[in-house]
């Protein structure tokens, strides 16, 4: 007897770890539109991204669009913010970060907005867009052109708010302390190379042939590794943006 009861509690204990095991796992943000529905073709993805870039070379503001199949056993505003914390969309400091998120099969829709923006996006104004461009195009099926609607209408109600520059919010004074002795450095030693190029040729001859080789070989290797950094940071990523469960949901 006490083995079957403790065979039912296990079970028990095993169910009631089923809903949080089964919480859809949030994506790795790459890109600014992620699409795990497969519902946008890549032409459409490609034209809402174009938008989105625009957006944040203009205004400094990270929007990004993620669909979604479902969020069960999560609603919708909990699988929301649980993405938006991660991605940490927007400026650090400005929190002017904006996450559009469509759950298809729930047929759910939700705009979660950053601390930085919910004086412009408040709740009634995303409420209104999602009634207004989001949900008539998702009735007809028109997944695309919502989005595109949506996004457009975010971005215009963004475009009129007087956020810092970009420029000025992606100033990092340890950065600037950085390149500043990364300058120094340099400075020092092209100064060192030009003192010892001008010494007589007989004290140098056996120093400067070794000296320019390595020269040489040291911008190679780093104009390589600038390449390789370059090319492996392609990617997009927040840029630690915070959150608060401002935005609006909707449904249809």
């Amino acid at each position: 007897m006490k083995q079957v009861r403790a065979l039912c509690c296990a079970l028990l204990w095993l169910l009631s770890l089923a809903p949080a095991s089964a919480e859809v796992a949030v994506p790795v943000l790459t890109q600014r539109v992620i699409d795990l529905t497969h519902t946008l073709s890549a032409e459409q993805q490609a034209a809402v991204t174009h938008r989105l870039q625009q957006l944040e070379h203009n205004t400094g503001s990270q929007l990004a669009v993620l669909l979604v199949p479902t969020t069960a056993p999560e609603t919708i505003e909990q699988y929301s913010i649980r993405v938006a914390e991660a991605w940490k969309l927007g400026r650090k400091g400005v929190d002017d970060g904006v996450l559009l998120l469509v759950a298809k099969d729930d047929r759910k829709v939700r705009i979660e907005v950053g601390y930085g923006l919910e004086g412009a996006l408040t709740d009634a104004t995303t409420g209104r867009i999602i009634r207004e461009q989001l949900l008539p195009a998702f009735r007809q099926g028109d997944f695309a052109g919502g989005v595109s609607a949506g996004v457009e209408q975010l971005a215009h109600v963004i475009d009129g708010e007087p956020l810092p520059p970009p420029a000025e919010a992606g100033i990092d004074p340890v950065g600037i302390l950085i390149l500043g002795g990364l300058g120094m450095l340099i400075l020092f030693f092209i100064v060192f190379f030009v003192i010892v190029q001008r010494q007589p040729a007989s004290r140098t001859a056996g120093n400067v042939r070794p000296r320019r080789n390595w020269t040489a070989s040291s911008a190679a290797g780093s104009e390589q590794t600038s390449s390789g950094s370059h090319s492996s940071g392609s990617g997009f990523s927040g840029g630690g943006g915070g959150f608060g469960g401002g935005g609006a949901s909707g449904g249809w």
